[in-house]
């Protein structure tokens, strides 16, 4: 690397990642109209969805982030954002905490590898400060090994594609009723959100 680029911010390294690794994506993506699957997937979620959970989820991110459906929804439009990492993570995380504790060390090493570690294959935005610390965890693996990760992407989630998501067309499809509720939500919301503390709806 040229010692100019060494001398970036990490974050400005990350960001430089991400714009190549999209412009690659969009060079190469054929412009075919949405597959049989897209169609069958999206068919799928709104039998599944109701408009009254589809309220719910723009009350708060931990309802969406709460409900198995809402997380399926929200992983849909992640996708489109070329995002999807930051929930697979944290839905690794939240699978890790479930381990037997033998075989935590290894499925820990298995998850830095894949998402924490600098130019990981699905590497998740987080600050050096963090990565390091959660280097050190498996050293000494435990179920907390990844909670301050996770809390970092959690809330990337919440106050940046969260927001993008309550405007998106495909909760717009899944939501016949007013958006009555999305501004006086945001208004309100403040603070960190903690981690789920459940998997289930």
């Amino acid at each position: 690397m040229c010692k100019g680029l060494a001398t970036l911010p990490a974050t400005c390294m990350k960001s430089a990642k991400d714009i190549k690794h999209k412009i690659g994506f969009l060079l190469h993506k054929p412009e075919f109209p949405p597959d049989k699957e897209q169609i069958k997937e999206k068919t799928n979620i709104a039998k599944r969805v109701s408009p009254a959970d589809v309220e719910k989820w723009k009350l708060s991110f931990n309802n969406l982030m709460n409900s198995e459906a809402g997380r399926t929804v929200f992983t849909t439009f992640l996708k489109a954002e070329f995002s999807q990492e930051n929930m697979e993570f944290w839905k690794a995380c939240e699978k890790y905490k479930m381990s037997a504790p033998k075989n935590m060390a290894g499925k820990a090493k298995q998850i830095y590898d894949q998402y924490v570690a600098a130019d990981a294959l699905n590497e998740v935005n987080l600050d050096s400060a963090t990565r390091e610390e959660t280097r050190q965890n498996l050293s000494n693996a435990g179920p907390f090994c990844f909670d301050n990760a996770q809390q970092k992407i959690f809330t990337l989630m919440e106050k940046d594609s969260y927001r993008r998501f309550l405007y998106s067309k495909l909760i717009q499809d899944l939501s016949p009723l007013p958006t009555t509720t999305q501004l006086s939500a945001l208004e309100k919301r403040g603070g960190m959100r903690g981690c789920s503390e459940n998997g289930g709806a």
